[in-house]
């Protein structure tokens, strides 16, 4: 008999744990650039891409090509035992891509939470600080460590206990909810009167763009008067890339656009087209803090894995899809755009290139939002054979994440199926 949602929905119950969330229970069977196919045969435009992670499609051909022919040759060695040229290579291209203009260094691992851990590591080292500021809304992994740094408890951390201690919470800007930079830098100093002194942080850590948060951008006067900051009390500023990266807000890095850089970067998701692998740019004497053997893990740099980013990277730069990010941004905001001129509940479209989020209120009130209108717009999104995804730490935001190789046809379609939706729901 074959296969069905409904009987490996069943199957999924029974064998894995309640914890291991799944947005839409469906199982994919195959998929192609922006199309995915389910056990039973039926057809998906896909807007979530993996969450961030398909930026280049599903099974691109020349990922596929990179991938099979570094299987002919090597899959696993252990970096620390063997070393291997993908590898070097690619981190030499990373050490370039990375914003700044000091010299730099890259350490490659497998998952973006385990870059993130890795980063802090590295600030605590090369400062001999131990405590690390991170931002409300803030989504930073699910490991110990970055649930401390995470903004969010449900359902990341709830029932879990608190978290490892010497993280303090200061506000990210936030101007359809009150929150300008002065509150956001006001709040800083607050930890730093109350908490924990200047000189007893090692890091400040934030996403560009918040990803989990609601794709909320940082100002650049924030960015500017953070960078600035950081530098006057010695602390290192840590760019948590994980979701802006690897182009999808127009610049293969966020803070490309933010007038600064930071010391440390953390990129994962579409760095390598869907395969894992995540990893750590920084300046140079930062990276160098921790002695051999202190950094580092057993799939760490995958073979696999660096030559599908080696791929991604070529890709990029054949199919300009930097400019495609752009490109693809305009048309979607544009069609949402129309949208929110017929339901004011969508109370404010938010995006840097291709990365785009709507946030949904009651009336158009942003005191209450709309997190059940969101639900059901992605189901019925998914009735029409769309994939969509929320997040915002109310639940109230859609956020679209679709391949950058998506056709303009097919945005097309996915933007007439989000309006069908909010013409039947709103």
């Amino acid at each position: 008999m074959s296969d069905t949602n409904e009987s490996l929905q069943q199957r999924r119950v029974d064998a894995i744990p309640r914890g291991v969330g799944q947005i839409h229970t469906i199982f994919a069977d195959r998929a192609e650039n922006s199309t995915v196919w389910d056990v039973e045969g039926r057809e998906f435009l896909d807007f979530a891409g993996g969450i961030a992670v398909l930026n280049t499609g599903h099974l691109h051909p020349k990922i596929v090509a990179a991938v099979q022919e570094q299987l002919t040759k090597v899959s696993h060695t252990c970096f620390h035992v063997f070393g291997y040229k993908p590898y070097v290579e690619l981190c030499e291209k990373l050490n370039k891509l990375v914003p700044g203009d000091s010299p730099k260094k890259n350490l490659l691992v497998t998952t973006g939470a385990e870059a993130v851990e890795n980063a802090v590591k590295i600030a605590r080292a090369a400062t001999g600080r131990t405590g690390v500021i991170a931002f409300t809304g803030g989504y930073h992994g699910r490991t110990m460590m970055t649930l401390s740094l995470t903004g969010k408890v449900a359902p990341y951390s709830a029932g879990m206990g608190l978290m490892p201690g010497h993280v303090y919470r200061a506000q990210y800007p936030n101007a359809l909810h009150g929150v300008s930079t002065d509150d956001a830098m006001d709040s800083i100093e607050r930890i730093f009167k109350n908490d924990a002194a200047a000189t007893d942080i090692a890091a400040i850590i934030l996403e560009p763009v918040q990803g989990e948060g609601g794709f909320h951008v940082a100002p650049k006067d924030f960015m500017q008067r953070l960078r600035a900051l950081c530098d006057q009390h010695g602390i290192k500023l840590i760019a948590d890339e994980v979701q802006t990266g690897a182009g999808r807000t127009g610049t293969f890095f966020a803070m490309e656009q933010m007038g600064v850089a930071a010391d440390l970067t953390t990129f994962a998701k579409s760095i390598a087209g869907g395969f894992p692998l995540a990893g750590v740019t920084g300046r140079a004497e930062i990276m160098d803090s921790i002695a051999p053997g202190g950094l580092g893990g057993t799939y760490a740099g995958s073979p696999i894995s660096c030559a599908a980013a080696l791929a991604v990277l070529e890709i990029f730069e054949e199919e300009k899809l930097l400019d495609r990010a752009k490109s693809v941004g305009e048309i979607l905001v544009t069609g949402l755009k129309a949208i929110q001129a017929r339901h004011k509940t969508l109370a404010e479209i938010r995006h840097m290139g291709s990365m785009i989020a709507v946030e949904l209120s009651e009336g158009g009130d942003v005191k209450k939002p709309a997190a059940a209108l969101v639900g059901q717009v992605v189901a019925r999104a998914r009735e029409k054979s769309l994939i969509l995804l929320s997040c915002g730490t109310y639940g109230n935001v859609l956020r679209i994440l679709v391949p950058l190789t998506a056709t303009d046809a097919q945005l097309q379609q996915g933007l007439n199926i989000i309006g069908e939706c909010f013409d039947e729901l709103a």
